[in-house]
């Protein structure tokens, strides 16, 4: 009788601690409050925020990428998100695609275009001076540009805002032929330094934020990347594809 009433009481107290935890896990905070611990603790600055697909769950913008948070904000989760009733849709690639266009607005003046005559379809890239592949690409540039396909170059130096890709990048940006700056540069030839009020830095921080970490780096039209180096007639058949 005495074990009976020790296990009892022990059931008692686990019911009792899990149905405080089942009240502390169902405790909502609003957008502000969950903000403001994330910044507090994690020192994780949020762009926006905003439910997730997933109930539960809120979806978070920063400058290291998406995120999502419980609604408590007592646990943080990088993952795909996918839709099984709509064809394994990815939602978290969807929301990923409508933050790149949406972001690409502010760089409209700021991107080095080589536009097409007959002009078809638009791609952003994000690229490297330094970077092999980058370079092939640039090698084939009027390919491209003969299947209608204009690109415009975001920049994105690779080894960070205190390498001398960045300071290169920001000279070129910074030329008054852009254009023959980055050819040179993609050539490989010395890029006489210059400084002005260039958006190199916050085009590779935005790239940072949208998940960019290697380069060439393809934004469609559509807001969906291919990374890697595409050769001319297979991006002309991924455009088709989309549009």
């Amino acid at each position: 009788m005495k074990n009976q009433t020790k296990v009892i009481a022990l059931v008692a107290g686990l019911l009792t601690l899990l149905c405080f935890n089942l009240s502390a896990a169902d405790e909502k905070l609003t957008y502000e409050q969950v903000k403001t611990k994330l910044q507090t603790s994690l020192g994780m600055q949020i762009a926006s925020i905003g439910d997730a697909p997933v109930p539960g769950l809120l979806q978070i913008m920063t400058a290291k990428g998406l995120f999502y948070v419980s609604e408590n904000a007592s646990y943080l989760l990088q993952a795909r998100i996918y839709n099984l009733d709509e064809g394994m849709r990815n939602e978290t690639e969807e929301a990923l695609g409508g933050m790149r266009l949406g972001g690409l607005q502010q760089f409209q003046n700021a991107v080095i275009e080589y536009k097409a005559d007959n002009e078809k379809y638009v791609v952003n890239i994000f690229t490297d001076i330094t970077c092999g592949y980058c370079r092939k690409l640039h090698n084939e540039m009027d390919k491209y540009n003969d299947l209608g396909i204009t690109v415009r170059y975001l920049a994105f130096p690779r080894n960070g805002l205190n390498s001398k890709s960045y300071s290169d990048m920001v000279s070129v940006w910074c030329a008054d032929d852009k254009q023959q700056a980055m050819d040179n540069a993609k050539a490989g030839d010395t890029v006489p330094s210059k400084t002005c009020s260039s958006k190199v830095a916050e085009q590779y921080a935005f790239g940072q934020s949208i998940g960019v970490n290697g380069t060439p780096n393809i934004i469609m039209p559509d807001g969906s990347v291919i990374p890697g180096y595409q050769p001319p007639a297979q991006l002309e058949m991924a455009l088709k594809a989309i549009l």
